[in-house]
């Protein structure tokens, strides 16, 4: 018996909550969305709602299957028929026994026809039927959001018939098998049930690019094939994103893949598939060693014909391309510092170039790095040193930095130089910016003298078509 607030839900005989809206009742969460299920005319009872909570109603759907939303100020309510001719014959026809459980709304009382309660209490992933993947495929992915979701573990039977299944995913619409996948990405625990999921093979169904890592062994300072070193750096990032203040307290609240479950899942995707383009860079020289040159643009270029696929937002594909992408950059710096070579001015330069997304790939290179494996340690925990207090640099003195008013404008190069506004206004502001976060250039006179030299300079008359007044 559960006992439900009369003044927002009718108690209304034939009207039933029902999937994870009651599961999360019983679990003693608080759901803001509701799915009722109703036995006859669903319109009248969420008029009934909406009238009560003061919402709005949005129908959607098919006219044979159609929700009637309820849109009020604190909660979504979605009601439909119910599917047969009973509410035992609707959760007969559920995904999971967790989700087929319905409270009675005339009364109160629990229905559970498919022992789902014992399976939330053993916290237990138990799919309704055999039937269940074959009627919805992108159920295969939703076990395994529900398990990391909920630390639940799905049971050995459901397993098997996960992986029976699991090709058929690739039936599922991309916006639907996005939505599923970000959501379990986001979660803290969540590398244990991608591990399953490429245990069932439903982790190469949703990414089938990933199939050709296993095998593809790598050169003498990796341990493991490159699917094992992907699993183990996504491993090493998901830690680290989980316990911020221990890794990184320069970043520690500042850093938003670390309190945000959306921004954190982006990097885990960009971690995943940083990779997938090593197969078909591989190459080996005469000496026998082996080669991924380029793989960095090959990872980023299969990865935008992932996003489009699954329907990733242009602000999602935009971000996951530029990790993949520049995921080799921070090495590079790296290099310049243990020569010795690395100046100012390059840190500067890497920081413009990455701005916001700097600490995002810089511990995302930190994850790599120590996916590895045990071979090159010591340089390995250099690199980790190093790209930590760049981390901290960034957000100690660099991002405050770079919101400060820039030192001169477009105007003084016109009012002070007599220059007409043309594409070299850019290149002369961006050095002064440049110089300024590099600290060389301190204030204003200064800035003005080093326009000065630019201009002076036998690079920029030849490339300039203007004239400066004398």
């Amino acid at each position: 018996m559960i006992e439900l607030d009369s003044n927002i839900l009718p108690k209304k005989k034939g009207a039933y909550i029902v999937g994870g809206s009651i599961r999360d009742l019983i679990l003693g969460r608080s759901p803001t969305d509701y799915d009722i299920a109703v036995l006859k005319n669903p319109e009248e009872f969420a008029e009934n709602i909406a009238e009560k909570t003061s919402g709005r109603i949005v129908e959607m759907g098919k006219p044979a299957q159609m929700i009637f939303r309820v849109v009020s100020k604190n909660n979504i309510f979605d009601i439909s028929y119910a599917i047969g001719a009973s509410i035992e014959d609707d959760l007969s026809k559920r995904d999971f026994t967790i989700n087929a459980i319905a409270c009675d709304l005339s009364s109160g009382k629990i229905i559970d026809c498919t022992n789902g309660l014992k399976d939330i209490s053993d916290k237990k992933i138990r799919m309704v039927s055999k039937e269940v993947f074959q009627k919805d495929p992108i159920r295969l992915l939703r076990a395994f959001r529900l398990g990391a979701f909920l630390n639940f573990s799905i049971e050995p039977q459901t397993i098997s018939a996960i992986k029976e299944n699991a090709k058929l995913l690739q039936k599922s619409a991309g916006e639907r098998i996005r939505a599923e996948l970000f959501k379990i990405l986001g979660t803290s625990n969540s590398h244990y049930f991608l591990t399953q999921m490429a245990k069932t093979e439903v982790l190469q169904a949703t990414f089938p690019e990933l199939a050709g890592l296993q095998g593809c062994f790598q050169n003498r300072h990796h341990a493991f094939d490159v699917f094992e070193h992907t699993m183990k750096a996504y491993l090493h990032l998901e830690t680290i994103l989980n316990d911020c203040k221990k890794f990184l307290p320069e970043a520690y609240g500042q850093f938003d893949p670390c309190t945000d479950s959306g921004k954190s899942g982006l990097l885990k995707c960009s971690i995943l598939l940083h990779d997938i383009g090593k197969p078909s860079a591989r190459t080996i020289d005469n000496k026998g060693n082996i080669h991924f040159y380029g793989h960095g643009k090959k990872s980023a270029d299969m990865t935008k014909k992932i996003s489009k696929r699954l329907k990733f937002s242009t602000r999602e594909a935009s971000y996951i391309d530029f990790i993949i992408r520049n995921h080799i950059r921070p090495l590079f710096l790296f290099t310049g510092h243990q020569k010795k070579t690395i100046t100012q001015k390059g840190i500067t330069r890497f920081f413009l170039k990455c701005g916001r997304l700097s600490p995002d790939l810089l511990i995302h290179t930190m994850a790599d790095i120590k996916g590895k494996g045990n071979k090159n340690d010591e340089r390995n925990k250099a690199f980790t040193d190093f790209a930590k207090e760049m981390i901290k640099y960034y957000f100690s003195f660099f991002r405050a930095e770079k919101l400060k008013p820039p030192l001169i404008t477009g105007n003084d190069l016109i009012n002070d130089f007599g220059l007409t506004p043309s594409p070299l206004f850019k290149t002369i502001l961006s050095r002064v910016e440049e110089e300024r976060l590099s600290k060389n250039i301190m204030n204003r006179q200064e800035a003005l003298q080093f326009v000065k030299e630019i201009i002076n300079s036998d690079i920029c008359k030849r490339s300039r078509n203007v004239e400066i007044r004398k």
